[in-house]
Protein backbone atom coordinates (compact mmCIF):
# COMPACT_ATOMS: atom_id res chain seq x y z
CA UNK A 1 0.00 0.00 0.00
CA UNK A 2 1.75 3.43 -1.02
CA UNK A 3 0.77 6.50 -2.20
CA UNK A 4 2.67 8.92 -5.09
CA UNK A 5 0.64 12.05 -3.86
CA UNK A 6 3.28 14.75 -3.57
CA UNK A 7 3.81 16.96 -0.98
CA UNK A 8 5.98 19.72 -0.83
CA UNK A 9 8.58 19.54 2.05
CA UNK A 10 7.76 22.81 4.89
CA UNK A 11 11.34 24.23 5.44
CA UNK A 12 11.43 24.21 8.90
CA UNK A 13 14.70 26.42 9.16
CA UNK A 14 13.08 29.53 6.70
CA UNK A 15 10.14 29.22 9.30
CA UNK A 16 12.06 29.82 12.11
CA UNK A 17 13.95 33.06 10.10
CA UNK A 18 10.46 34.44 9.23
CA UNK A 19 9.43 37.51 10.96
CA UNK A 20 6.14 38.29 9.64
CA UNK A 21 4.39 35.90 11.29
CA UNK A 22 0.74 36.84 12.42
CA UNK A 23 -0.58 33.62 14.02
CA UNK A 24 -0.13 32.98 18.19
CA UNK A 25 0.60 30.76 20.88
CA UNK A 26 -1.42 30.25 23.86
CA UNK A 27 0.12 28.09 26.44
CA UNK A 28 -1.54 26.86 29.94
CA UNK A 29 0.56 28.89 32.66
CA UNK A 30 -0.53 29.16 36.04
CA UNK A 31 -4.19 28.80 35.91
CA UNK A 32 -4.56 31.10 32.26
CA UNK A 33 -4.16 31.27 29.09
CA UNK A 34 -1.04 33.53 28.16
CA UNK A 35 -1.42 34.43 24.58
CA UNK A 36 2.10 35.13 22.77
CA UNK A 37 2.52 36.02 18.68
CA UNK A 38 4.49 33.58 17.00
CA UNK A 39 7.07 36.24 15.80
CA UNK A 40 7.67 36.59 19.70
CA UNK A 41 8.52 33.37 19.96
CA UNK A 42 10.71 33.66 17.41
CA UNK A 43 12.23 36.32 19.02
CA UNK A 44 12.67 34.95 22.22
CA UNK A 45 14.09 31.79 20.84
CA UNK A 46 17.16 34.15 18.94
CA UNK A 47 17.55 35.00 22.75
CA UNK A 48 17.86 31.71 24.05
CA UNK A 49 20.16 30.76 21.30
CA UNK A 50 22.64 33.55 22.29
CA UNK A 51 22.50 31.99 25.76
CA UNK A 52 22.85 28.45 25.14
CA UNK A 53 26.01 29.14 23.06
CA UNK A 54 27.33 31.40 26.15
CA UNK A 55 26.80 27.68 27.76
CA UNK A 56 28.56 25.72 25.10
CA UNK A 57 25.95 24.67 22.70
CA UNK A 58 27.70 24.58 19.31
CA UNK A 59 26.63 22.78 16.37
CA UNK A 60 26.38 19.46 17.29
CA UNK A 61 26.14 19.50 20.90
CA UNK A 62 23.32 17.08 21.93
CA UNK A 63 20.85 18.71 24.49
CA UNK A 64 19.24 17.03 27.07
CA UNK A 65 15.57 18.55 27.15
CA UNK A 66 13.01 17.62 29.46
CA UNK A 67 10.12 19.02 27.18
CA UNK A 68 6.61 20.28 29.36
CA UNK A 69 4.33 22.49 27.74
CA UNK A 70 5.10 26.05 28.71
CA UNK A 71 5.91 29.40 26.75
CA UNK A 72 9.28 29.23 28.26
CA UNK A 73 9.72 25.46 26.78
CA UNK A 74 8.48 26.54 23.31
CA UNK A 75 11.23 29.74 22.96
CA UNK A 76 13.95 27.25 24.06
CA UNK A 77 13.80 24.62 22.13
CA UNK A 78 13.94 26.60 19.36
CA UNK A 79 16.61 28.54 20.51
CA UNK A 80 18.67 25.00 20.44
CA UNK A 81 18.06 24.19 16.99
CA UNK A 82 18.92 28.14 16.33
CA UNK A 83 22.28 27.40 18.34
CA UNK A 84 23.12 24.57 15.83
CA UNK A 85 22.27 22.18 18.80
CA UNK A 86 20.34 18.58 18.44
CA UNK A 87 17.28 18.37 20.87
CA UNK A 88 17.33 14.92 22.71
CA UNK A 89 13.87 14.83 24.14
CA UNK A 90 14.07 12.92 27.46
CA UNK A 91 10.92 10.35 28.35
CA UNK A 92 8.93 12.26 31.09
CA UNK A 93 7.82 9.82 33.84
CA UNK A 94 4.93 7.71 33.24
CA UNK A 95 1.58 6.95 35.41
CA UNK A 96 2.81 4.20 38.03
CA UNK A 97 6.54 4.82 37.21
CA UNK A 98 9.15 4.37 40.39
CA UNK A 99 10.93 7.56 41.17
CA UNK A 100 14.23 5.69 41.44
CA UNK A 101 14.32 3.72 38.05
CA UNK A 102 13.13 7.32 36.53
CA UNK A 103 16.00 8.79 37.42
CA UNK A 104 18.42 5.99 36.82
CA UNK A 105 17.06 6.44 33.22
CA UNK A 106 17.50 9.65 33.02
CA UNK A 107 21.08 10.04 34.19
CA UNK A 108 21.72 6.88 32.45
CA UNK A 109 20.59 8.70 28.84
CA UNK A 110 22.52 12.11 29.68
CA UNK A 111 25.52 10.19 30.26
CA UNK A 112 25.28 8.31 26.75
CA UNK A 113 24.34 11.68 25.21
CA UNK A 114 27.37 13.19 26.84
CA UNK A 115 24.81 16.31 26.95
CA UNK A 116 26.56 18.73 29.18
CA UNK A 117 23.41 20.53 29.62
CA UNK A 118 20.12 19.15 31.13
CA UNK A 119 17.51 21.79 30.63
CA UNK A 120 14.42 21.46 32.63
CA UNK A 121 11.35 23.63 34.26
CA UNK A 122 12.14 25.06 37.80
CA UNK A 123 9.08 22.94 39.18
CA UNK A 124 10.78 19.47 37.90
CA UNK A 125 14.08 20.08 39.13
CA UNK A 126 13.79 16.87 41.95
CA UNK A 127 13.30 14.71 38.61
CA UNK A 128 17.49 15.15 38.15
CA UNK A 129 19.56 13.21 40.12
CA UNK A 130 22.19 15.06 42.28
CA UNK A 131 25.03 13.62 39.61
CA UNK A 132 23.64 15.87 36.78
CA UNK A 133 22.75 19.31 38.85
CA UNK A 134 25.76 21.29 37.82
CA UNK A 135 24.56 20.25 34.17
CA UNK A 136 20.99 21.94 34.78
CA UNK A 137 19.82 24.96 33.50
CA UNK A 138 15.88 25.77 33.85
CA UNK A 139 13.92 26.90 30.56
CA UNK A 140 12.85 30.53 31.72
CA UNK A 141 16.83 31.11 32.29
CA UNK A 142 17.58 30.89 28.74
CA UNK A 143 16.31 34.05 27.20
CA UNK A 144 19.25 36.78 27.31
CA UNK A 145 17.85 39.59 24.59
CA UNK A 146 20.79 39.31 22.80
CA UNK A 147 21.39 37.79 18.94
CA UNK A 148 24.15 35.76 17.40
CA UNK A 149 24.03 34.30 14.09
CA UNK A 150 22.18 31.16 13.79
CA UNK A 151 23.55 28.00 12.53
CA UNK A 152 20.79 25.31 12.50
CA UNK A 153 21.76 21.62 11.52
CA UNK A 154 22.21 20.85 7.91
CA UNK A 155 19.63 18.90 6.33
CA UNK A 156 21.29 15.47 6.86
CA UNK A 157 21.96 16.14 10.42
CA UNK A 158 20.56 14.71 13.08
CA UNK A 159 18.20 17.66 14.56
CA UNK A 160 16.11 15.90 17.55
CA UNK A 161 16.60 12.75 18.96
CA UNK A 162 13.26 11.14 20.68
CA UNK A 163 13.87 8.51 23.53
CA UNK A 164 10.69 6.32 24.13
CA UNK A 165 8.74 6.35 27.76
CA UNK A 166 10.63 3.38 28.84
CA UNK A 167 10.13 -0.07 30.26
CA UNK A 168 13.13 -1.01 33.06
CA UNK A 169 15.09 -1.21 29.53
CA UNK A 170 16.78 1.68 28.79
CA UNK A 171 14.66 3.68 26.57
CA UNK A 172 15.69 4.00 22.51
CA UNK A 173 16.58 7.22 21.07
CA UNK A 174 15.01 7.95 17.45
CA UNK A 175 17.39 10.08 15.83
CA UNK A 176 15.58 12.81 13.29
CA UNK A 177 17.19 14.94 10.70
CA UNK A 178 16.49 18.26 9.70
CA UNK A 179 15.22 16.91 6.51
CA UNK A 180 12.57 13.81 7.74
CA UNK A 181 11.35 16.91 9.94
CA UNK A 182 10.67 19.25 7.16
CA UNK A 183 9.03 16.65 5.04
CA UNK A 184 7.08 14.99 7.90
CA UNK A 185 5.66 18.62 8.05
CA UNK A 186 4.47 18.71 5.05
CA UNK A 187 3.01 14.85 4.73
CA UNK A 188 0.97 16.47 7.53
CA UNK A 189 0.04 19.23 5.90
CA UNK A 190 -1.13 17.04 2.91
CA UNK A 191 -3.52 15.46 5.86
CA UNK A 192 -6.26 18.18 5.43
CA UNK A 193 -8.18 20.01 2.67
CA UNK A 194 -5.83 22.99 1.50
CA UNK A 195 -9.68 24.60 0.89
CA UNK A 196 -11.01 24.20 4.51
CA UNK A 197 -9.97 27.62 5.23
CA UNK A 198 -8.75 29.29 8.45
CA UNK A 199 -7.02 26.99 10.55
CA UNK A 200 -7.16 26.77 14.69
CA UNK A 201 -4.96 23.94 15.97
CA UNK A 202 -5.73 22.88 20.10
CA UNK A 203 -3.87 20.41 21.73
CA UNK A 204 -2.95 18.83 25.25
CA UNK A 205 -0.64 16.38 24.09
CA UNK A 206 2.70 16.48 25.92
CA UNK A 207 5.91 18.20 23.64
CA UNK A 208 7.88 15.28 25.16
CA UNK A 209 5.67 12.78 22.67
CA UNK A 210 6.13 12.91 18.40
CA UNK A 211 2.17 13.62 18.38
CA UNK A 212 2.47 16.67 20.33
CA UNK A 213 5.69 18.15 18.84
CA UNK A 214 5.28 17.60 15.50
CA UNK A 215 1.81 17.80 15.00
CA UNK A 216 0.82 20.10 17.34
CA UNK A 217 3.48 22.35 17.82
CA UNK A 218 5.87 22.43 14.81
CA UNK A 219 3.45 22.12 12.21
CA UNK A 220 0.84 25.16 13.30
CA UNK A 221 3.96 27.20 13.87
CA UNK A 222 6.01 27.10 10.24
CA UNK A 223 2.03 26.98 8.92
CA UNK A 224 1.58 30.33 10.95
CA UNK A 225 -1.79 29.20 12.80
CA UNK A 226 -3.24 29.87 16.11
CA UNK A 227 -2.16 27.31 18.69
CA UNK A 228 -3.92 26.33 21.92
CA UNK A 229 -1.50 24.53 24.05
CA UNK A 230 -2.85 23.40 27.14
CA UNK A 231 -0.80 20.71 29.28
CA UNK A 232 -1.57 16.69 29.86
CA UNK A 233 -1.70 18.13 33.88
CA UNK A 234 -4.25 20.09 33.32
CA UNK A 235 -6.31 17.52 30.79
CA UNK A 236 -5.71 14.66 33.37
CA UNK A 237 -7.47 16.81 36.13
CA UNK A 238 -10.46 18.19 34.28
CA UNK A 239 -10.52 16.03 30.55
CA UNK A 240 -13.54 18.03 29.47
CA UNK A 241 -11.35 21.63 29.28
CA UNK A 242 -10.04 20.19 26.20
CA UNK A 243 -13.66 20.59 24.76
CA UNK A 244 -14.06 23.73 26.73
CA UNK A 245 -11.06 25.42 24.79
CA UNK A 246 -12.00 24.35 21.44
CA UNK A 247 -15.03 26.08 21.66
CA UNK A 248 -13.64 28.82 23.41
CA UNK A 249 -10.73 29.71 21.11
CA UNK A 250 -12.81 28.23 17.72
CA UNK A 251 -10.31 25.58 17.07
CA UNK A 252 -11.23 23.65 13.85
CA UNK A 253 -8.20 20.79 14.08
CA UNK A 254 -7.31 19.00 17.25
CA UNK A 255 -5.18 15.60 17.98
CA UNK A 256 -5.82 13.23 20.59
CA UNK A 257 -5.80 9.05 21.49
CA UNK A 258 -9.13 6.92 21.97
CA UNK A 259 -8.59 7.24 25.56
CA UNK A 260 -9.09 11.06 25.45
CA UNK A 261 -11.87 11.02 23.86
CA UNK A 262 -13.34 8.11 26.13
CA UNK A 263 -12.65 10.57 29.46
CA UNK A 264 -13.70 13.93 27.45
CA UNK A 265 -17.07 12.49 26.60
CA UNK A 266 -17.71 10.64 30.28
CA UNK A 267 -16.53 14.19 32.31
CA UNK A 268 -19.30 15.50 29.64
CA UNK A 269 -21.71 14.09 31.40
CA UNK A 270 -21.24 16.19 34.62
CA UNK A 271 -21.77 19.37 32.67
CA UNK A 272 -23.34 20.55 29.35
CA UNK A 273 -20.78 21.97 27.03
CA UNK A 274 -21.71 25.50 26.16
CA UNK A 275 -21.07 26.98 22.61
CA UNK A 276 -20.63 25.69 19.03
CA UNK A 277 -17.84 23.54 18.00
CA UNK A 278 -15.73 24.73 14.88
CA UNK A 279 -14.51 21.67 14.37
CA UNK A 280 -13.02 19.93 10.76
CA UNK A 281 -11.06 16.80 12.14
CA UNK A 282 -10.12 15.12 15.38
CA UNK A 283 -7.17 13.31 14.38
CA UNK A 284 -6.99 9.89 16.63
CA UNK A 285 -4.09 7.73 16.70
CA UNK A 286 -1.40 7.12 19.48
CA UNK A 287 -3.28 3.54 20.65
CA UNK A 288 -5.60 1.50 18.41
CA UNK A 289 -8.88 3.38 17.48
CA UNK A 290 -11.92 2.31 19.37
CA UNK A 291 -15.17 2.88 17.32
CA UNK A 292 -17.33 2.49 20.33
CA UNK A 293 -15.52 5.85 21.97
CA UNK A 294 -15.81 7.62 18.51
CA UNK A 295 -19.97 7.02 18.69
CA UNK A 296 -20.27 7.65 21.87
CA UNK A 297 -18.07 11.04 21.78
CA UNK A 298 -20.31 12.05 18.61
CA UNK A 299 -23.29 11.31 20.29
CA UNK A 300 -22.27 13.29 22.95
CA UNK A 301 -21.26 16.54 21.32
CA UNK A 302 -23.73 16.28 18.43
CA UNK A 303 -26.03 19.10 19.90
CA UNK A 304 -22.56 20.76 20.17
CA UNK A 305 -22.36 20.49 16.24
CA UNK A 306 -19.62 17.63 15.92
CA UNK A 307 -20.30 14.92 13.00
CA UNK A 308 -18.35 11.59 12.75
CA UNK A 309 -16.94 12.76 9.38
CA UNK A 310 -14.77 15.10 11.62
CA UNK A 311 -12.87 11.96 13.27
CA UNK A 312 -9.70 11.27 11.18
CA UNK A 313 -8.00 7.88 12.68
CA UNK A 314 -4.33 8.00 11.75
CA UNK A 315 -1.12 5.54 12.72
CA UNK A 316 2.24 6.56 12.90
CA UNK A 317 5.31 6.17 15.23
CA UNK A 318 8.61 8.52 16.52
CA UNK A 319 10.73 6.36 13.92
CA UNK A 320 8.97 7.90 11.00
CA UNK A 321 8.80 11.24 12.85
CA UNK A 322 5.03 10.81 13.00
CA UNK A 323 1.92 10.45 10.67
CA UNK A 324 2.15 7.33 8.26
CA UNK A 325 -1.26 6.85 7.24
CA UNK A 326 -4.94 8.72 8.09
CA UNK A 327 -8.24 8.49 6.74
CA UNK A 328 -9.15 10.84 4.12
CA UNK A 329 -10.53 14.08 5.39
CA UNK A 330 -14.10 14.39 5.54
CA UNK A 331 -14.82 10.97 5.71
CA UNK A 332 -16.72 8.96 8.51
CA UNK A 333 -14.33 6.17 10.03
CA UNK A 334 -14.93 2.62 8.42
CA UNK A 335 -14.52 -0.62 10.72
CA UNK A 336 -14.92 -4.13 10.39
CA UNK A 337 -16.08 -7.08 12.18
CA UNK A 338 -13.62 -9.83 12.51
CA UNK A 339 -13.55 -13.62 14.29
CA UNK A 340 -10.91 -12.83 17.91
CA UNK A 341 -10.32 -16.48 17.61
CA UNK A 342 -9.25 -16.66 14.63
CA UNK A 343 -7.08 -13.35 14.85
CA UNK A 344 -5.14 -14.88 17.57
CA UNK A 345 -4.05 -17.42 14.75
CA UNK A 346 -3.17 -14.63 12.36
CA UNK A 347 -6.25 -15.52 10.20
CA UNK A 348 -8.74 -12.34 8.94
CA UNK A 349 -12.05 -13.82 8.85
CA UNK A 350 -15.04 -11.50 8.58
CA UNK A 351 -17.77 -12.41 10.97
CA UNK A 352 -21.00 -10.91 11.88
CA UNK A 353 -20.82 -7.44 14.50
CA UNK A 354 -22.71 -9.12 16.64
CA UNK A 355 -21.11 -12.35 17.02
CA UNK A 356 -19.69 -12.85 20.83
CA UNK A 357 -16.34 -13.61 18.74
CA UNK A 358 -16.25 -10.57 17.37
CA UNK A 359 -13.51 -8.05 17.15
CA UNK A 360 -14.09 -4.33 15.73
CA UNK A 361 -10.87 -3.27 14.08
CA UNK A 362 -11.16 0.38 12.22
CA UNK A 363 -9.60 1.60 9.43
CA UNK A 364 -6.66 4.22 9.93
CA UNK A 365 -6.73 4.63 6.12
CA UNK A 366 -4.33 4.56 3.42
CA UNK A 367 -0.71 5.79 2.98
CA UNK A 368 0.27 9.59 2.90
CA UNK A 369 2.27 11.06 0.41
CA UNK A 370 4.86 9.47 -0.70
CA UNK A 371 5.13 6.99 2.14
CA UNK A 372 4.62 3.36 1.58
CA UNK A 373 2.92 0.46 3.86
CA UNK A 374 2.77 -3.17 3.62
CA UNK A 375 2.30 -6.50 5.55
CA UNK A 376 4.60 -9.49 4.71
CA UNK A 377 1.40 -11.59 4.30
CA UNK A 378 -1.54 -10.16 2.30
CA UNK A 379 -4.75 -10.73 4.11
CA UNK A 380 -3.50 -12.27 7.17
CA UNK A 381 -2.28 -10.70 10.65
CA UNK A 382 1.44 -9.73 10.02
CA UNK A 383 3.91 -7.41 10.71
CA UNK A 384 3.42 -3.85 9.81
CA UNK A 385 6.30 -2.43 7.72
CA UNK A 386 7.09 1.20 6.63
CA UNK A 387 8.82 3.01 3.90
CA UNK A 388 9.30 6.54 4.49
CA UNK A 389 10.97 9.99 3.45
CA UNK A 390 10.35 10.63 7.25
CA UNK A 391 12.05 7.99 8.85
CA UNK A 392 14.49 8.15 11.18
CA UNK A 393 18.59 7.46 10.96
CA UNK A 394 18.56 4.42 13.51
CA UNK A 395 18.45 4.14 17.20
CA UNK A 396 21.29 6.69 18.88
CA UNK A 397 23.89 4.46 20.04
CA UNK A 398 22.23 1.11 19.58
CA UNK A 399 23.53 -0.25 16.52
CA UNK A 400 22.54 -3.87 17.15
CA UNK A 401 18.47 -2.27 17.64
CA UNK A 402 18.71 -0.44 14.57
CA UNK A 403 20.20 -3.42 12.68
CA UNK A 404 16.77 -5.36 13.70
CA UNK A 405 14.08 -2.57 13.21
CA UNK A 406 15.83 -0.38 10.09
CA UNK A 407 15.75 -3.10 7.31
CA UNK A 408 16.56 -2.10 3.60
CA UNK A 409 14.75 1.49 2.97
CA UNK A 410 12.21 -0.03 5.90
CA UNK A 411 11.53 0.10 9.01
CA UNK A 412 10.02 -3.03 10.72
CA UNK A 413 7.24 -1.70 13.06
CA UNK A 414 6.32 -4.67 15.30
CA UNK A 415 3.35 -3.57 15.06
CA UNK A 416 0.34 -6.58 13.90
CA UNK A 417 -2.48 -5.41 11.28
CA UNK A 418 -3.73 -6.04 7.85
CA UNK A 419 -4.26 -4.13 4.55
CA UNK A 420 -7.50 -4.45 2.82
CA UNK A 421 -8.81 -2.14 -0.35
CA UNK A 422 -5.75 -0.21 0.65
CA UNK A 423 -6.07 1.19 3.98
CA UNK A 424 -4.37 -0.03 7.06
CA UNK A 425 -5.96 -2.31 10.00
CA UNK A 426 -3.73 -1.98 13.12
CA UNK A 427 -4.61 -4.83 15.67
CA UNK A 428 -1.78 -4.09 17.88
CA UNK A 429 1.77 -4.73 19.11
CA UNK A 430 3.59 -7.94 18.08
CA UNK A 431 4.55 -8.33 22.18
CA UNK A 432 0.38 -8.23 22.73
CA UNK A 433 0.10 -12.03 21.52
CA UNK A 434 0.21 -14.26 24.14
CA UNK A 435 0.44 -17.91 24.43
CA UNK A 436 -1.78 -19.54 26.93
CA UNK A 437 -2.20 -23.07 27.55
CA UNK A 438 -1.16 -23.98 23.66
CA UNK A 439 -3.37 -20.92 22.55
CA UNK A 440 -2.79 -17.84 21.21
CA UNK A 441 -4.56 -14.80 22.68
CA UNK A 442 -4.67 -11.15 21.75
CA UNK A 443 -4.35 -9.41 24.87
CA UNK A 444 -5.78 -6.09 23.78
CA UNK A 445 -8.87 -7.84 23.03
CA UNK A 446 -9.36 -9.35 26.15
CA UNK A 447 -8.55 -5.53 28.28
CA UNK A 448 -11.25 -4.27 25.69
CA UNK A 449 -13.53 -6.77 26.64
CA UNK A 450 -12.46 -5.89 30.64
CA UNK A 451 -13.20 -2.15 30.03
CA UNK A 452 -16.72 -2.73 29.17
CA UNK A 453 -17.71 -4.03 33.27
CA UNK A 454 -18.82 -1.70 35.24
CA UNK A 455 -16.82 -0.42 37.41
CA UNK A 456 -13.48 -0.82 35.37
CA UNK A 457 -11.76 2.23 34.52
CA UNK A 458 -11.36 2.16 30.62
CA UNK A 459 -7.74 1.81 29.88
CA UNK A 460 -6.78 0.68 33.14
CA UNK A 461 -6.44 -3.04 32.19
CA UNK A 462 -3.82 -4.99 31.13
CA UNK A 463 -3.18 -9.10 30.66
CA UNK A 464 -0.53 -10.57 31.26
CA UNK A 465 1.23 -14.25 30.91
CA UNK A 466 3.21 -16.07 33.25
CA UNK A 467 5.35 -19.11 32.52
CA UNK A 468 4.46 -20.14 36.50
CA UNK A 469 3.43 -23.83 35.16
CA UNK A 470 3.82 -25.54 31.82
CA UNK A 471 0.26 -24.54 30.56
CA UNK A 472 1.37 -20.58 31.01
CA UNK A 473 -0.86 -18.44 33.48
CA UNK A 474 -3.10 -15.59 32.72
CA UNK A 475 -3.20 -12.68 34.89
CA UNK A 476 -5.49 -9.36 35.09
CA UNK A 477 -4.64 -6.36 36.57
CA UNK A 478 -7.07 -3.76 36.62
CA UNK A 479 -7.97 -0.51 38.22
CA UNK A 480 -11.38 0.58 39.82
CA UNK A 481 -13.67 3.41 39.26
CA UNK A 482 -14.07 2.70 43.34
CA UNK A 483 -13.18 0.13 45.90
CA UNK A 484 -16.02 -2.66 46.04
CA UNK A 485 -17.46 -5.26 48.28
CA UNK A 486 -17.33 -8.32 46.56
CA UNK A 487 -14.11 -8.55 44.42
CA UNK A 488 -13.93 -11.80 43.95
CA UNK A 489 -17.74 -11.53 41.90
CA UNK A 490 -15.71 -8.93 39.45
CA UNK A 491 -13.00 -11.09 39.34
CA UNK A 492 -15.08 -14.25 37.89
CA UNK A 493 -17.33 -11.88 35.93
CA UNK A 494 -14.21 -10.84 34.05
CA UNK A 495 -12.93 -14.20 33.90
CA UNK A 496 -16.38 -15.41 32.16
CA UNK A 497 -16.01 -12.72 30.11
CA UNK A 498 -12.36 -13.44 28.79
CA UNK A 499 -13.38 -17.28 28.56
CA UNK A 500 -16.23 -16.50 26.08
CA UNK A 501 -14.00 -14.17 24.31
CA UNK A 502 -11.11 -16.40 23.48
CA UNK A 503 -11.48 -19.44 25.13
CA UNK A 504 -9.03 -19.50 27.60
CA UNK A 505 -8.93 -19.14 31.42
CA UNK A 506 -8.09 -16.66 33.66
CA UNK A 507 -5.52 -17.48 36.85
CA UNK A 508 -5.71 -14.06 38.53
CA UNK A 509 -7.42 -11.06 39.14
CA UNK A 510 -5.39 -8.56 40.65
CA UNK A 511 -6.99 -4.70 41.66
CA UNK A 512 -4.59 -2.29 41.72
CA UNK A 513 -4.75 1.25 43.40
CA UNK A 514 -5.81 4.16 40.88
CA UNK A 515 -3.19 6.15 38.86
CA UNK A 516 -0.48 3.06 39.79
CA UNK A 517 -0.60 0.62 36.37
CA UNK A 518 2.07 1.86 34.36
CA UNK A 519 1.89 4.21 31.78
CA UNK A 520 3.18 6.54 29.34
CA UNK A 521 2.61 10.26 29.40
CA UNK A 522 0.26 9.78 26.52
CA UNK A 523 -1.41 7.32 28.39
CA UNK A 524 -0.53 3.97 26.67
CA UNK A 525 -0.26 0.56 29.27
CA UNK A 526 3.02 -0.71 29.56
CA UNK A 527 2.90 -4.23 29.40
CA UNK A 528 6.28 -5.04 29.51
CA UNK A 529 7.25 -2.70 32.69
CA UNK A 530 3.25 -4.34 34.54
CA UNK A 531 4.76 -7.69 33.73
CA UNK A 532 8.14 -6.55 35.48
CA UNK A 533 6.68 -5.21 38.74
CA UNK A 534 4.50 -8.08 38.81
CA UNK A 535 7.79 -10.30 39.06
CA UNK A 536 8.91 -8.08 41.33
CA UNK A 537 5.89 -8.37 43.45
CA UNK A 538 6.44 -4.64 43.37
CA UNK A 539 2.32 -3.36 42.67
CA UNK A 540 0.09 -1.72 44.77
CA UNK A 541 -2.70 -3.87 45.28
CA UNK A 542 -5.64 -3.68 46.68
CA UNK A 543 -7.40 -6.87 46.52
CA UNK A 544 -6.12 -10.34 44.78
CA UNK A 545 -8.39 -13.13 43.59
CA UNK A 546 -7.44 -16.43 42.41
CA UNK A 547 -9.65 -18.20 40.31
Amino acid sequence: MSSDRGAAPVLIWDALADTSASGCLRTWEDGRFVVTPWRDVLSRAQGAAARLRRLGVVPGTRVACVLTNSVDVVCGLLGVWLAGGVIASLPLPGKGADPREYLRQLRSVVDLLQSPLVLIEGRLASLVPDTLVDRVRFWGSLDSGRRIGVEPPGADDVAFIQFSSGSTDLPKGCMLTSKAISRQLGVIHGMFDPDSGPRRMGSWLPLSHDMGMFGCLLYPLVRDYDLVLSSPERFAMAPRTWFDDLVAFGSTITVGTSTGLHLATRAHQRSPLAGRLALDAIVVGAERVDLNVLRRTQATFAPNGLGMTAFMPAYGMAEATLAVTAVPWSRPPTAVALDSVALAEGAVVDTAADDPHATTVVSVGPSLAGITVATAHSGRLSEIRVSSPCLASGYFADPVRTRERFVGSGFRSGDLGFVRDGELYVVGRVDDLLSVAGRKVYARELEATVDLIEPARHGRSVVIDLPAAASGELVLLVELKHELDDYPAFAVQAANAIMAKAGVGLSRCLFLRRDTLPRTPSGKVQRFRSRILLLRDELALTAAVDL
